[in-house]
């Protein structure tokens, strides 16, 4: 098959540093490659790939020495520059949210998009309204909560490569905290748990120019409390040994969280998570088996007092079985060969199913 993955252009493929997206784009465009697929990234000039790479800026936006005023500029020749090759490739897999959507009704062309993000946003609902005939695909059953209406043809859950992580034995002896400071991410809670059961907290995290402020008023003073230890941002290849090491991962999210990569990278490391229930967390971690399930900082600390209980080689065997690489690869091939199919009978998406009646849901029915 013919493929074309279509990445933001903010960080590279895969990233230097964090960033999610790209992450999973990278390892879903080796894995295609891997099983024989030829496959065209369309990513910024300095992303790593085994596929066919076509770019329209030498770097990624984020750690350009000179921001770009207009970042959405360089999206619009991406898209433009993939699309005027449409007719070469089987199908488009966009990863660029709604930026693609007109353009590729007018092409009539197979594809399907991704949507990696929040969507309880109301102004949101009027464009997947409109573009009810877009192929979409969601990253857990939680993202489609705020649309179930919306044209989903499939869900599939993130996955890594097994090889990427090795199992760690959690003998640093500390709490961690990987991800992004912001309010959703709940970092204030992470501090409070781990001062009260009085075990170190090691933070590894990206500080987004937005979220500075929030930083400095309500994080920082807060680090000097307990046995706490900001690392700041760290790359894929440092991840293995800090949360291979760690006792368990803490996630107290705040928000909606569409997916949570850094759940399925803590299995890969054999390391318990303990996140507050909300958005995908309770499709990710199995309560009792992978980690625990909690609803306040008070279950938070009694989780943290009773990690040993599960079992770090079970996380790791739980992650090979659900959230590997080769495991979403497969589940995002199907989905292209319906699309390809429904595209070749002059078929069209409808959408407005409901997320009830089991609408496109196919990978994450129940646990593999």
């Amino acid at each position: 098959m013919k493929i074309a993955q279509i990445a933001p252009l903010n960080e590279s493929v895969p990233p230097r540093l964090y960033g999610g997206t790209e992450r999973v784009i990278s390892y879903l465009t080796e894995e295609l490659v891997r099983q024989g697929h030829e496959v065209t990234l369309f990513a910024s000039g300095d992303s790593i790939t085994s596929a066919h790479l076509s770019t329209v800026c030498d770097r990624a936006l984020r750690l350009r020495e000179m921001r770009l005023p207009d970042v959405l500029a360089r999206h619009m020749l991406l898209i433009e520059s993939a699309l005027q090759r449409a007719r070469e490739f089987d199908v488009m897999h966009f990863h660029l949210d709604y930026l693609p959507f007109s353009h590729i009704r007018r092409q009539s062309i197979p594809a399907v998009t991704t949507l990696h993000g929040r969507l309880d946003i109301p102004d949101l609902f009027p464009i997947f309204r409109e573009f009810s005939d877009m192929n979409l695909i969601s990253i857990s059953n939680a993202q489609r909560i705020p649309m179930p209406w919306a044209a989903w043809i499939s869900s599939v859950h993130h996955g890594l490569p097994e090889s990427l992580h090795r199992m760690g034995q959690g003998d640093g002896g500390y709490l961690a905290f990987l991800g992004r400071i912001s309010p959703e991410k709940g970092i204030d809670r992470a501090i409070e748990t781990a001062r009260t059961v009085g075990m170190p907290l090691r933070i590894a995290a990206k500080i987004d120019p937005a979220d500075q402020d929030f930083y400095d008023r309500c994080v920082r003073r807060l680090l000097n409390e307990g046995d706490t230890q900001f690392i700041g941002e760290i790359g894929e290849r440092q991840n293995t040994e800090f949360l291979g090491k760690a006792r368990a991962l803490l996630f107290p999210i705040d928000w909606p969280e569409p997916f949570g990569l850094v759940m399925i990278e803590a299995m890969a490391c054999g390391t318990p998570v303990i996140a507050f229930r909300g958005g995908s967390v309770e499709e990710v971690i199995e309560d009792g088996v992978t980690g625990f399930v909690v609803s306040s900082i008070e279950e938070m600390v009694e989780a943290v007092r009773n990690v040993s209980k599960i079992r770090r080689s079970v996380c790791r065997s739980t992650f090979e079985r659900r959230f590997s690489a080769r495991r979403m690869c497969d589940d995002y091939v199907r989905a292209y060969e319906r699309t390809i199919e429904c595209a070749r009978s002059g078929k069209r998406n409808n959408g407005f199913r409901r997320l009830s009646e089991g609408a496109g849901i196919d990978s994450i029915a129940g646990h593999r």
